[in-house]
């Protein structure tokens, strides 16, 4: 199978599907929790799905919306972006804890249709919140447990999301030209950047990737360049340095980032 140099979401799960439906195509780590979550490619594209039908059909949004996503790595944020890019909404990622509407990098100069706020960062953000007509809150806790008390002004994402179908409807076929972040980086271009630093890294079809996160926090690293190629990912937050070898050896790793 071809792999797509622009990014489309349901040909990248498809990829992801050729060489098993139901083996892992992400699991997420957390060392300071002891999380561990395992999706295979038709889980995540149930989740992507979920998130794709919120934006559609429950805020009607899509190719020409824009969304801040202020999450770091995680299997849900993981879900959320290819929701995002699924609906043709572009967005401004931040996976670090910032400050500041600076933060969110050019483009946000008005208004956005839409936000992702990790739970623990909404502190950061009630001085001066990105303005978004739809807000939601991620607890990004264990088991994907809802956040027991969202912010005043805020949804539970994960609540929202069950509310829709875990299959993508036959939404209008997103342009490779249109931006798929805020500040105009087109499909195409994200695809081409990702496809181009697999190749960097040495990823290839098959390979099980495992991710350190304190290190690679952009999408296009941790999420986008293993699945331009058809490789897998572990995700690891809070790395435990003595516990590397083991999980190499357990989630049999064939690439380190």
């Amino acid at each position: 199978m071809t792999m797509p140099t622009a990014i489309d979401v349901p040909d990248l799960l498809a990829g992801a599907t050729v060489d098993g439906a139901d083996q892992p195509l992400l699991t997420y780590y957390d060392d300071a929790t002891g999380e561990r979550t395992a999706l295979s490619a038709v889980q995540l594209g149930g989740w992507a799905a979920r998130t794709a039908g919120l934006l559609r059909a429950g805020c009607g949004l899509g190719p020409g919306s824009r969304a801040a996503v202020l999450l770091p790595p995680h299997w849900q944020t993981a879900a959320v972006l290819l929701g995002c890019w699924a609906a043709g909404v572009a967005v401004s990622f931040r996976g670090r804890a910032t400050a500041g509407l600076a933060a969110l990098g050019p483009g946000v100069d008005e208004p956005l249709d839409a936000s992702f706020v990790a739970r623990h960062r909404v502190d950061d953000w009630l001085d001066n919140p990105p303005e978004a007509t739809h807000r939601f809150v991620l607890g990004l806790g264990p088991a994907g447990a809802p956040t027991a008390e969202p912010p005043t002004g805020y949804l539970d994402f994960l609540t929202e999301a069950r509310r829709y179908p875990d299959s993508l409807p036959p939404y209008a076929v997103v342009r490779q030209s249109d931006p798929a972040s805020v500040d105009g980086t087109s499909y195409r271009q994200w695809g081409e950047l990702a496809r181009e630093l697999a190749d960097l890294r040495g990823l290839r079809r098959g390979d099980r990737v495992l991710v350190d996160v304190a290190e690679h926090d952009e999408p296009v690293t941790w999420l986008l360049a293993p699945l331009a190629v058809g490789a897998s990912l572990v995700v690891c937050a809070n790395l435990d340095p003595d516990r590397v070898d083991d999980r190499i050896a357990a989630e049999q790793v064939t690439r380190l980032l």
